[in-house]
This record gives structure tokens, C-alpha cells and sequence, in this order.
């Protein structure tokens, strides 16, 4: 069996190390500090980090343990599955053949692919690098790829499936797509593909280490897989620690999924793609990280952080510290910030442990503007109350909010924004600041159900149940349809 979704908790593990040790060349400092911590909240057993400015790597970090069952460190040399980030290398791939002169990512696919529906034909490239193209998914909903491994059986099913949509119509992430240009690269070089992306990558951006893999293959270093879910029955449930997690790609299926790299191999390919190593030409890179545009002349991508997605990169498309961001299997991701020169590379071994969500967090210890508490991500009327009570105090709020409105009167804040940023402030553990903005949210928004719904979730992490208990009933009130105030207090009324 074929999986690529698919986690099925093999060995679970009694426990996780205490102390999660940094090798490093550098020191221990506050982001190895950040990085244990966050890998402890988020019980992820190995992680490395790499940072790159000004074309070089200033820090390379390995953290926790790559083997759990046998209680083996993680070093430099361990190598972790990059999953869908494997994307990003068949987007260069394709730039190549674009500067080489072999194909335009305007062309239809029929150009360079025979036999294939009649409804595929006239789908572009860029269509299909950005999924937008429309093509049923060769990753059923179950996780399994069709064809059991086997290419041609793969094409003669999913060859009879109609389109889902009209090319350009949304974004819709799609493994079929990848497989097709897998096809057309390993035409148009003269070599199959993996060969073409390890002879004009790997080798040279100087990655010794990385290789194409999954968990079938005997692979030294290898930081292995884990996951926090399990399957029982139909469901997928979370468990306390992690397990082993098998997954398999086909070699058909390696431009979507299927390179193992280490933090610092990673950080030499962005070194090597933005000095011209890779692509010659700049305005090469400039195609492929620009987002598609949709017919509706919108951008899509995975999430309001990625919310663009260009030839095999995500993009963080955002007027602050814009970046491209390619994420792989819920546990890796590289971030390249385009007007910053900072680079950032976090690699680990627990599907679940999602680094994009907090890769920003780790740029704001070289960016300092890029701090949460410095109010980066915040819209522009958060930020100016944000500056407002990081001179008054965060118990003055209203008195803050009184002093913008006197500059301004047209100065608002909706409900959603407030809440947003309270959410924000819990996850930072700055629960009296938290505590302040829920606060303001329902005396500025009286009759917002969700705000009170979310001060009574706040005023539960506080240990105050009476609190929460008049908050959920206020929510209720205002919402008879709220099904979460309706559980807590009914929760909280039965202790």
C-alpha cells in the first residue's frame, strides 16, 4: 500500500526526553531557548534549523532526538523527509527547461504530453505547478495514491475522471498535476526526472546529503517519521505521544513528494537559487514565486499565512515581510523572505509539528519588527492600539481606545480583529494582556455572541468559572444556535 496521508502509529514511544539538547556551532542562545520550547509544547522528538543571511549560513542547529524506539540523537547529518517541499525543487526543474528553451510555462499541456483527455489538453503548466488547473487528484480521499505503485495502472484510472473545475477557477492542491510534469521533464531533459533534479540541484548546490527516499528505503541518518495520530476504526484520533508513521511515494510520484535533506543541504539550495546557480536569469525566479491569480482575480492558497501559491512555492503574500514558504507534510518548512535577505529552514521529524506556524516568530529574533509583541501580523488599527498600551499599560484600554478615537473618530476595530489578536496574546501566555483585549472586544462589540463565547474561554484557562459561566450564557443569548456556549455551560453548571 501506497500512502502519502496516511499515519498509522506503528511503535508508540512511553515518553519524550526531558531535556531536548541543542548541537550547535553556535551557543545556546534565546532562539534555541524558543525552538526547545516550542518542540516541547508541541511534542516534536527532532528538529534543525538553519538561518542564511547575506548569502551565507549563520546558524545551523540540531535539536532532540531522531529515534525514539532506540533513544539515537539527532545531529547534523540526520536526514528528514521533506515531503511536499519537493514541489519547490520540480518548480526549478521546470524554470530550467524554460531558460534552457524547451517549454513556456504558458503552454498546454498537450504540447508535450500525447493520448491525454480531451479535457486536459488545453490546461497550462502554470495551471498545473500552481494548482488551478482543475485535474482530478491522484491522491484519493483516503490517503492512498492510485495504481498501488504502478505508474501506468495510476494514468488508465485517473485518465477517466472528469475535471473537477474549470482551469483557473480556484485553487485546489493536486498531486496529479506533479506527476504529469514528472513526465514531461524526464521528456524533454533526456533523463528521468530525479536523475535531472539530482544533477542539476543536488549536485550543484553542494547537498551531500540529500537523496529521493521514503520509509521502505534503508536511509543512513534518517530522522524517521512520527505522528500524534492513530488510527482507530474510521477515525483518526490524537494521541499524548508520538508514533511511528510509515509512508511510501512511487517513483512516479517523487516531483510531488519523496526528497530527505538536512537543514544545512536546504540552506545551500536557497543559497545557490538566489546567487544564479540554479536559474541564470532573475526574472526566472521572479515567475515562479509570483502567485497565480485566479479567474476572479484573486490569489489562493493553504490558509490566510499561505495564501498564495506560485510554480511549487507557497507564498506569504503580505504587504509586511512578504515571503515564499514551501511546507511539507505538516512537519517542514522554508521560508524565504524577499525583501529582507533572511532565509530560514526548519526541518523535523513529527507530521502535526507545523514549523510555517511559527517560522515568523523565529524571524523576529533577527528581525526585531517582526516580534509579536512588537505587533507584526497585526492590521494597522491593532498596531496603533498596540502602541497605544504598550505606553499606557494593557489594564487602560479603554482609555486608549478613548485617545484614538479623539485623534481619529472614524478609528474602529471590528469584533474579529479583537478576537484575533486576544488569541494571539493567549498563545504568547500573556494572559492579563489576553484577559484586557477579550475585554474591550464585548464592551466595544455588546452584541457579539463569538466575542463573549471567546471571553469565556478565557476566563476558563484563568480558573474562573462563575466568570466564564455569565460569559457563555451571554453568548447563548445572543446566539441560541452557539453549540460550544451551550456545552460549557452545561459542563460548568454540572461540577
Amino acid at each position: 500500500m501506497f500512502a502519502r496521508k496516511a499515519s498509522i502509529a506503528i511503535v508508540t514511544i512511553l515518553s519524550l526526553p526531558l531535556c531536548l539538547l541543542a548541537q550547535s556551532v553556535s551557543t545556546s542562545d534565546s532562539v534555541d531557548l524558543f525552538i526547545s520550547r516550542v518542540m516541547q509544547e508541541k511534542k516534536i522528538p527532532a528538529l534543525q534549523l538553519a538561518v542564511v543571511r547575506d548569502g551565507k549560513v549563520v546558524k545551523h542547529a540540531t535539536y532532540g532526538m531522531a529515534n525514539l524506539e532506540h533513544n539515537i540523537k539527532a545531529t547534523e547529518k540526520s536526514i528528514f523527509s521533506i515531503n511536499s517541499i519537493t514541489k519547490a525543487f520540480t518548480g526549478v526543474a521546470i524554470m530550467q527547461l524554460v531558460e534552457a528553451g524547451k517549454l513556456n510555462i504558458k503552454d498546454p499541456l498537450s504540447k508535450h504530453l500525447d493520448s491525454l483527455p480531451q479535457a486536459w489538453q488545453q490546461i497550462t503548466l502554470q495551471q498545473v505547478l500552481t494548482h488551478t488547473s482543475g485535474l482530478p487528484d491522484m491522491d484519493g480521499s483516503d490517503g492512498m495514491i492510485m495504481g498501488k505503485g504502478d505508474e501506468r495502472l495510476a494514468m488508465e484510472e485517473i485518465t477517466k475522471r472528469p475535471i473537477d473545475f474549470k482551469p483557473g477557477e480556484k485553487f485546489s492542491y493536486n498531486q496529479t498535476g506533479y506527476v504529469l510534469l514528472g513526465q514531461i521533464i524526464t521528456k524533454l531533459s533526456g533523463m528521468h526526472f530525479t536523475k535531472f533534479i539530482e544533477s542539476r540541484q543536488f549536485a550543484v548546490a553542494d547537498m551531500k546529503l540529500t537523496r529521493f527516499g521514503d520509509s521502505y528505503d534503508v536511509i543512513p541518518n534518517s530522522a524517521g517519521s512520527y505522528t500524534l495520530t492513530k488510527q482507530k476504526g474510521e477515525q483518526f484520533v490524537r494521541n499524548d505521544k508520538p508514533g511511528v508513521a510509515y509512508i511510501q511515494f512511487p517513483e512516479f510520484y517523487r516531483t510531488a513528494a519523496g526528497i530527505l535533506s538536512t537543514a544545512t543541504d536546504m540552506a545551500n539550495w536557497v543559497i545557490a537559487l538566489k546567487t544564479g546557480k540554479l536559474l541564470k536569469d532573475k526574472a526566472s525566479m521572479e515567475i515562479m514565486w509570483t502567485p497565480a491569480v485566479l479567474n476572479n482575480g484573486r490569489i489562493g492558497g493553504f490558509n490566510r499565512l499561505t495564501n498564495g501559491y506560485a510554480l511549487g512555492w507557497p507564498t506569504v503574500s503580505r504587504a509586511e515581510h512578504p515571503a515564499v514558504a514551501p511546507v511539507g507534510g505538516g512537519r517542514s518548512s522554508v521560508f524565504v523572505y524577499r525583501n529582507d535577505d533572511l532565509s530560514i529552514i526548519v526541518l523535523s521529524n513529527l507530521m502535526g509539528g507545523n514549523p510555517d506556524q511559527f517560522t515568523d516568530e523565529i524571524a523576529g529574533f533577527y528581525i526585531p519588527d517582526m516580534k509579536a509583541e512588537n505587533g507584526f501580523g497585526l492590521s494597522p488599527g491593532l498596531k496603533k492600539l498596540n502602541a497605544a498600551l504598550r505606553k499606557t499599560g494593557f489594564e487602560h484600554t479603554g482609555s486608549a481606545m478613548a485617545s484614538l478615537k479623539k485623534l481619529d473618530p472614524a478609528f474602529t476595530l471590528s469584533d474579529d480583529e479583537l478576537n484575533g489578536w486576544a488569541y494571539q496574546l493567549l498563545a504568547q501566555k500573556r494572559f492579563k494582556e489576553a484577559l484586557s483585549i477579550f475585554q474591550l472586544n464585548v464592551s466595544l462589540h455588546p452584541k457579539s455572541a463569538n466575542a463573549f463565547d471567546s471571553l469565556g474561554e478565557m476566563y476558563e484557562v484563568l480558573e474562573q468559572p462563575k466568570e466564564a459561566l455569565a460569559s457563555y450564557k451571554k453568548s447563548l443569548a445572543l446566539n441560541r444556535e452557539n453549540k460550544n456556549a451551550a456545552g460549557r455551560i452545561k459542563a460548568l453548571t454540572s461540577k
